[in-house]
């Protein structure tokens, strides 16, 4: 059995409504705001970065399974805003848990997706038997220029997950994944600020990736939507993912526990993953969860996860995705800009 030994989420504390964006651009942002359903966004502070909340995520992850940061063979952060551009990210985590030196570790790119691509390549080094668990994060402060539709969703989060086959609360049953090369969202070297195609991005791109994923995920496993207690998919926007699923066949309260944009934005690769955690955290044991991310470039993977009875220990051993959900402080558009670095002294 490979699967889930423990999670952990990190959200920054500071958020920004939706409301107070589209007040800045006039009609034009009024019409951008009305079909997102989102309310806020969560805003990184002024020293947060990809790389302190995937510590953040990892800490809470190692603290709700009480394990040993010395077991864990393999780290891979996976984040499109990495801090730098040469210079890994996994290093720094691995240092700031105190993980052995005698580890392997990489930063993952592939736009939202990079966090579940982590987890896939920790689940094959688990069963070759090299490490005993591996840690797979989706970090990211996410950027957008200002007055773009990438503004009133682009957020911050992390979420870590520590994959093996002892100690195990969620058993991965199976896994599939649907890739092309799809140019609906990008950002070259030294740009600030990333480009995308518009409506493009939603059906050639998301619904596509998203929907292919999951149905050669459920051909594969032979199971079928009400087969699912819970389902959750990379969430842009509150819409998406709940067209996805009506077109799939699962219901909005099968993905309703795991929608999470609406509170605290799009967190790109901690978007899904942190939607998963949020799902552990009342799952009971038995239960079937799944999880679609995607990646624009472009990309999608789906898992299918079996909760164990082992989930009740770990559920109240670390923070839950609710009491970042409750704690915010909310921004004005300049203090905003300030976090954001949109404006520079």
């Amino acid at each position: 059995m490979i699967g889930i030994v423990s999670y952990g989420v990190y959200v920054p504390l500071y958020r920004i409504r939706v409301e107070e964006i589209a007040k800045q651009w006039g009609e034009n942002g009024a019409s951008i705001k009305a079909g997102l359903m989102v309310e806020a966004k969560s805003v990184p502070d002024l020293d947060e970065d990809a790389a302190t909340m995937a510590v953040e995520a990892a800490r809470a992850a190692i603290l709700r399974a009480s394990l040993n940061p010395r077991d864990i063979g393999a780290i891979y952060v996976g984040a499109e805003s990495h801090p730098y551009a040469v210079k890994p990210t996994a290093t720094i985590v691995a240092a700031a848990i105190d993980a052995s030196n005698s580890i392997t570790a990489a930063d993952f790119e592939f736009a939202c997706k990079a966090g579940t691509a982590a987890i896939q390549t920790c689940m094959g080094l688990v069963s070759m038997g090299e490490i005993r668990y591996g840690l797979a994060i989706g970090s990211d402060t996410s950027q957008a220029s200002p007055g773009d539709a990438l503004e009133y969703t682009a957020a911050a989060g992390s979420a870590a997950f520590v994959i093996g086959q002892d100690r195990v609360v969620a058993e991965i049953e199976d896994y599939a994944s649907f890739t092309t090369d799809t140019p609906d969202f990008w950002r070259r070297d030294m740009q600030k600020y990333p480009s995308h195609s518009g409506r493009f991005t939603g059906e050639p791109a998301y619904f596509r990736h998203t929907i292919a994923a999951t149905e050669a995920l459920l051909e594969k496993t032979g199971l079928q939507p009400a087969d699912f207690d819970f389902a959750v998919f990379h969430q842009p926007n509150g819409k998406f993912p709940l067209k996805a699923a009506k077109s799939l066949g699962f219901s909005s309260a099968q993905v309703k526990p795991g929608l999470l944009v609406p509170y605290i934005g799009n967190t790109y690769s901690a978007a899904s993953l942190i939607g998963l955690a949020a799902v552990l955290d009342k799952a009971s044991p038995s239960q079937r969860i799944l999880l679609t991310s995607f990646g624009s470039g472009a990309g999608s993977d789906s898992f299918a996860f079996r909760v164990t009875d082992r989930i009740e220990e770990v559920q109240d051993k670390a923070r839950k995705v609710e009491h970042f959900i409750r704690s915010k402080k909310y921004l004005d558009y300049a203090a905003y800009a300030k976090h954001q670095g949109k404006i520079r002294m």
